[in-house]
């Protein structure tokens, strides 16, 4: 009942999964990865134990292949079940029961792989392999273009209702205390790939440490001003509307900042991040 993708970044040392289906909260059943270990993405008529079973096989040092075989073996149902699979070294194995409803199956690439059952045709799992081959960004773009070629594909052919990505790698939680870098999902929507996106851009854009080095913005002149304004419209500042950056000042924004839930975007100097800035010109839009 669903499409998706298991893939690793060898470069960012990155493991995730995307998924669509007409099931609700697909992100609570399909998805499961651990940082250096790998990702799992088990579906159709899901057995959720092979997500942390799987995983545990993986950090043992069986390769995707060996852990499929293993999970499946002694499963009385396994015909009816769905998995994919990318280990800590991007090997990639998938399984496809036979029993699975049509159009059902699976496509191995280098460093992933794509799965679904229920959907329009095969050319969903076609189309979504090429998306992420030819989309040469970072794991969370190539995961999205992946689901998107899905659905113009027709997707899962009953409709749309849920969405999720998650992305692991070691420390990529906003505060380094897990390996969960990016864990969205959307549920009961209509166009779920598309708000996912919408999601996406307002996590990256608050939580994720992906900003370019060279995208700041000096906290002087007219855009002091601005700053001050903003601070100001939103109870944080009761100065005068300058563009002087003294400790006042310093102290509202930092407040401000943790209050709209930039904290990890807080500078010690005098700059600002443009995608905070940038944040703070729509809103005065």
């Amino acid at each position: 009942m669903t499409f998706s993708i298991v893939a690793y970044d060898p470069k960012n040392k990155e493991w995730g999964i995307a998924v669509q289906s007409k099931f609700v909260a697909v992100g609570a059943i399909v998805p499961f990865a651990k940082a250096n270990v790998g990702a799992i993405a088990t579906q159709a008529y899901a057995n959720t134990s092979y997500g942390p079973e799987g995983l545990t096989l993986l950090e043992k040092g069986l390769t995707a292949e060996e852990t499929i075989k293993e999970l499946i073996k002694d499963d009385e149902m396994r015909e009816q079940r769905q998995i994919g699979i990318v280990d800590s070294y991007g090997n990639t194995a998938a399984f496809t029961g036979k029993k699975c409803f049509d159009w059902a199956g699976h496509l191995i690439g280098k460093n992933f792989s794509c799965q679904g059952n229920i959907l329009a045709s095969e050319d969903v799992v076609k189309a979504m392999a090429e998306a992420f081959e030819n989309t040469i960004n970072d794991l969370v773009k190539k995961l999205f273009a992946a689901l998107e070629a899905g659905q113009k594909k027709g997707g899962d052919r009953r409709g749309r209702e849920s969405a999720a990505i998650l992305i692991v790698k070691e420390k990529g939680a906003y505060d380094g205390g897990t390996d969960r870098y990016i864990d969205i999902r959307v549920d009961e929507h209509p166009r779920p790939i598309k708000e996912l996106r919408k999601v996406f851009e307002v996590y990256d854009m608050c939580i994720l440490l992906r900003d370019d080095p060279k995208d700041i913005i000096k906290l002087e002149g007219d855009v002091m001003k601005i700053v001050k304004e903003r601070l100001k419209i939103d109870g944080f500042y009761k100065g005068e509307i300058d563009d002087l950056y003294d400790k006042k000042t310093k102290d509202a924004l930092r407040d401000w900042l943790g209050t709209n839930n930039f904290e990890v975007k807080e500078r010690e100097d005098e700059y600002m991040w443009g995608s905070v800035y940038r944040y703070i010109l729509n809103l005065k839009k």
